[in-house]
């Protein structure tokens, strides 16, 4: 292939020096007859003409005597000096023409010393007089004079003939060479056309079959390119892109079935928590309501009759049954957050609040709690969960007050880039920096139970509830004095058209979608 380009290449710099040498030859032929030979006919011509006029003018002085014929002399004499120049001139390079011109110029010289300037010298009543005798003696050397014009502008025809002819032939010439080149480029365009064909096309298109086949499923067909080096080259990336992608979809294949033996095994393990909740909910509930209420009944009947340790022992019973059952609870609710809480409606987060601070109102009214709240806007989501998220943010910031003063509570919230960003601020005992992360965590506690009661799972529901709708929920640590809690929304109150392809509806955290 690089051959047969090379010597395309080759052939078309020789064509094309051949043409550029056959257009200079007709150029220069050209040129030289265009501005040599056929003005140097013209000016001989006029120098012709020129002289003619002169003896024309001679011959009537002559005759009448009167000096308006000296007039063609002067003028003829003007223009023989204006034609001899341009003549010599055009024949700057020819000797042959300008040994004509000096001897046209030599009897035209010898004709007006002899006749013209002795006639133009004599009186107009002489010169009738000496025409005449003039006349005889001139005569022939005009007609010298005649005959070297004449040959002058011979030799000047037979120039422009030869230039003509000379013109004729590199015209020819030219038009042969630029016919072969143009049958030389046809031929080598169809042997580009078919040698494109064959060497590249073909292949391509064969190449393109085997991927087709590739891309329709037949991922274990091979791909062979053929053709030119560099088809080669990229049939050869093709087949290593097939390789890898053969390897790729082995490995997701062995992935997908690890998932699926994952999924499996979580729908199991889900299928066991909803068990766990259900003996939680009922079968653990009704022992541990006998136990409080067998613990409670000693306590009332036999209290202060025996001594006192064992009013102490009873009194760890009855404590311990209690806080178990609210633990239970609570982690009964907590389990059911994302799980059976998927009612999807749009939730007036208003209403929600005021709801969840009615709720709170013993707690408010004993610590002298002041709640207040911006405008809250409209979300989609589950009534109960929202209910939940704000009764237990609220009740945090209650419980954890400052002792020197009454809490002051205040929820903002502001709009950004598609999300709703609510802030809950107290003047509480506030959260130190290093615990920022930890107290979302379940069963975490910072505090005593006896002086802070509780059992450290309102903030891990918090974080559950806010993630199961793509937020984020976190503590402002550079708020002070007091906690400020900063969670997200989502901006939009349009209910979802498909709920099972909702992470909401579906039970998940939606961690991907969070701003």
């Amino acid at each position: 292939m690089t051959v047969v380009a090379g010597g395309a290449l080759v052939l078309l710099a020789i064509l094309g020096s051949l043409g550029a040498a056959a257009l200079y030859r007709t150029t220069d032929v050209t040129d030289g007859l265009t501005e040599v030979s056929a003005p140097a006919l013209v000016e001989a011509v006029r120098l012709e003409t020129a002289l003619v006029n002169q003896e024309t003018g001679i011959r009537g002085y002559g005759l009448s005597g009167r000096a308006e014929f000296l007039e063609p002399y002067s003028q003829g004499r003007a223009d023989e000096e204006a034609a001899a120049g341009r003549l010599r001139e055009l024949t700057a390079g020819d000797a042959g023409a300008r040994a004509d011109l000096d001897l046209v110029l030599e009897r035209a010289r010898a004709w007006q010393e002899r006749v013209a300037e002795p006639l133009t010298a004599a009186g107009p009543d002489a010169s009738a007089e000496l025409a005449a005798e003039l006349a005889e003696a001139g005569k022939p050397e005009f007609d010298a004079l005649r005959d070297a014009l004449a040959v002058q502008q011979a030799h000047f025809e037979e120039a422009a003939d030869a230039g003509r002819a000379d013109l004729t032939d590199a015209m020819r010439l030219r038009n042969a060479v630029f016919l072969t080149i143009a049958a030389v480029l046809v031929a080598l365009a169809v042997l580009a056309f078919e040698g494109m064909r064959r060497g590249v096309t073909v292949p391509l298109e064969r190449l393109s079959a085997e991927a087709r086949q590739v891309a329709q499923g037949d991922f274990g067909h091979p791909l062979v390119a053929t053709g030119p080096a560099d088809l080669r080259q990229l049939g050869g990336d093709v087949e290593e892109m097939r390789r890898r992608l053969v390897d790729e979809l082995a490995f997701a294949e062995q992935a997908r079935r690890r998932l699926d033996d994952q999924a499996g095994e979580l729908r199991r393990s889900n299928d066991e928590l909803e068990q766990f909740a259900y003996v939680a909910s009922h079968d653990l509930q009704e022992p541990l309501r006998k136990v409080a209420s067998f613990c409670q009944l000693l306590q009332r009947r036999y209290g202060g009759q025996l001594d006192d340790r064992a009013d102490q022992y009873i009194g760890f019973a009855v404590d311990g049954a209690n806080r178990m059952q609210v633990l239970i609870n609570d982690l009964l609710d907590f389990s059911r957050v994302g799980r059976l809480h998927t009612q999807r409606t749009v939730v007036d987060l208003a209403e929600a609040f005021d709801r969840a601070a009615d709720a709170l109102s013993v707690a408010v009214e004993e610590s002298g709690a002041e709640i207040t709240r911006d405008p809250l806007p409209h979300v989609v989501g589950d009534p109960t969960q929202f209910g939940m998220l704000w009764q237990n943010l609220l009740s945090n910031a209650v419980k954890f007050r400052a002792p020197d003063r009454a809490p002051r509570v205040h929820v903002s919230v502001a709009e950004e880039d598609g999300w709703w960003r609510f802030a809950v601020t107290d003047n509480g005992i506030g959260i130190d920096p290093e615990y920022a992360e930890r107290v979302f965590a379940i069963f975490q506690r910072l505090h005593a139970k006896e002086a802070y009661p509780g059992s450290g799972i309102g903030l891990a529901m918090c974080k559950k509830i806010v993630e199961t709708y793509g937020g984020t929920i976190a503590v402002d640590v550079t708020h002070s004095p007091g906690a400020r809690m900063v969670f997200t929304l989502p901006v939009g109150t349009e209910l979802p058209a498909d709920d099972e392809a909702d992470p909401v509806a579906a039970g998940g955290t939606g961690a991907e979608s969070r701003p």
